[in-house]
């Protein structure tokens, strides 16, 4: 069980709980992004369903068969993440390597994440599932062609077969591409809870049902109240996993009613390893210029934007409304500068120009500007909730280095359901991203300016 997630003792307890019969009906995966939650929560609903004994990761029985192409119909998959991204690091090594089974099944597992996410179970009577029915129909053709492409284990890829597979693969990525900026919403919608809720208490086909919400902390208050009544009276026949790399943004009552398992940050070893082993790394640099670093930054190097370019972005914005924070709060009769305003001002102003980007801007217009020049409009999906996690990073960066006695959470709280708003306005209202960060910015000058309009004496600059 679970052979296939390198580096975290957290499936050791889970593979225990399941030998024991003592696993909960509802459990939380939380840690830092790829770190394997995912991956794992899936592992866990192939072992629920395994017919023979041992549930090894290579059994050869019907449900294994399915589960391991995520086809299984006791499976069902909810939320974002960033989907493009494993897609593409899958697809360098699969038009190197076509004829390798274990290559095919990575490739087609990358695609079928983001397929899962458009089950009829959650897109009943949508409005869209019309407009998005052709590119799953491609999407789906495309990945029965490359299962009934090889029948032998062995068989050497031909040049043919590499030019069959960088065509389809062409294909592939652009439906996937089309089909997660025109269907995935960042924030889970009510509907989706709602019908997963209802699917969670039919009979399972098989053994046990797996439902799986990636990324739980992204939803509207509707989608967690709803949320929450499946918790309170679990289905007797399937088992809930929650992931989240920010367990603190989910409401207290959610939480109590989950078993946790803590994933970690993996050792840079351990990261090498599992890029070799399960992305084909070396393999994929025949194809791609992508560096061996960790998996997130591998992963990222296959966006348009990378993350070790939005996180300077995120600096740069966090500096600059830092800036018009103090002079709101100044224009207000405040005199003493917040010390966890200071340090942030002075923390993200520092992280910009070391990239090479102006310290701050000093108005709204000029920053929105900016930002949407260096995250490329922000066309690419998943980029902008990307650029709002790695914001919220720089303010815990800048609040560790703050006054311990100061108002950081207070500060944070400010930031982070300002964060989530215009998270919600770009996925689910569809506002642009200019339109968004404006009133973003906006909209977090107001509030620490609410928060902190006490005046007294002394204002201290911190450009």
């Amino acid at each position: 069980m679970f052979e296939n997630i390198l580096g975290q003792e957290a499936v050791i307890q889970i593979a225990e709980d399941l030998r024991n019969d003592i696993l909960a009906p509802s459990m939380l995966f939380r840690g830092p992004r790829a770190a394997g939650k995912g991956t794992a929560a899936l592992e866990l609903g192939r072992i629920l369903s395994c017919e023979k004994p041992g549930k090894a990761w290579k059994c050869s029985c019907p449900a294994c068969r399915r589960h391991r192409f995520l086809y299984h119909p006791d499976l069902l998959a909810l939320g974002s993440r960033p989907f493009s991204a494993e897609i593409a690091a899958a697809a360098a090594v699969f038009t190197v390597l076509p004829s390798d089974p274990a290559v095919r099944a990575f490739y087609i597992r990358a695609v079928r994440k983001l397929v899962l996410r458009f089950s009829p179970v959650l897109w009943e009577d949508e409005p869209k599932a019309g407009k998005l029915a052709p590119i799953l129909t491609s999407l789906e053709g495309d990945l029965d062609e490359i299962i009934g492409r090889f029948e032998g284990e062995g068989e050497a890829a031909s040049p043919k077969d590499i030019k069959w597979a960088e065509k389809i693969s062409k294909s592939l990525g652009k439906n996937a591409l089309n089909l997660e900026a025109e269907g995935i919403s960042e924030l889970i919608p009510v509907a989706q809870i709602r019908k997963a809720a209802y699917w969670s208490r039919l009979a399972p086909q098989g053994k046990r049902k797996l439902l799986l919400i990636e990324n739980a902390d992204r939803m509207q208050d509707a989608s967690r109240n709803a949320l929450l009544k499946i918790l309170e009276e679990p289905p007797t026949d399937a088992v809930i996993v929650l992931t989240t790399a920010h367990s603190d943004a989910l409401l207290p009552t959610i939480l109590s009613r989950l078993r946790p398992y803590r994933f970690y940050s993996r050792s840079a070893e351990v990261e090498k390893d599992v890029l070799r082993r399960v992305f084909r790394s070396d393999t994929a640099r025949e194809k791609t210029a992508a560096p061996e670093t960790s998996i997130t930054a591998y992963l990222e190097s296959f966006l348009p934007v990378s993350g070790e370019a939005l996180y300077p972005l995120a600096a740069f914005f966090a500096a600059s409304a830092a800036y018009r924070g103090a002079r709101s709060l100044f224009g207000a009769g405040c005199s003493v500068l917040p010390a966890e305003l200071e340090v942030l001002g002075k923390y993200a102003a520092g992280i910009a120009e070391k990239a090479g980007l102006e310290r701050l801007a000093k108005d709204t217009g000029s920053c929105v500007a900016a930002v949407l020049k260096g995250a490329e409009d922000f066309k690419a999906p998943g980029v902008f909730a990307q650029f709002v996690e790695a914001l919220l990073a720089v303010i815990s960066g800048s609040l560790r280095s703050a006054p311990p006695a100061s108002g950081g959470a207070a500060f944070a709280d400010i930031w982070r359901e300002t964060a989530a708003e215009a998270v919600l306005a770009a996925g689910t209202y569809n506002l642009t991203p200019a339109l968004v960060l404006d009133r973003l910015c906006t909209e977090l000058t107001r509030r620490m300016t609410a928060l902190y309009h006490e005046p007294s004496a002394g204002l201290r600059g911190f450009i």
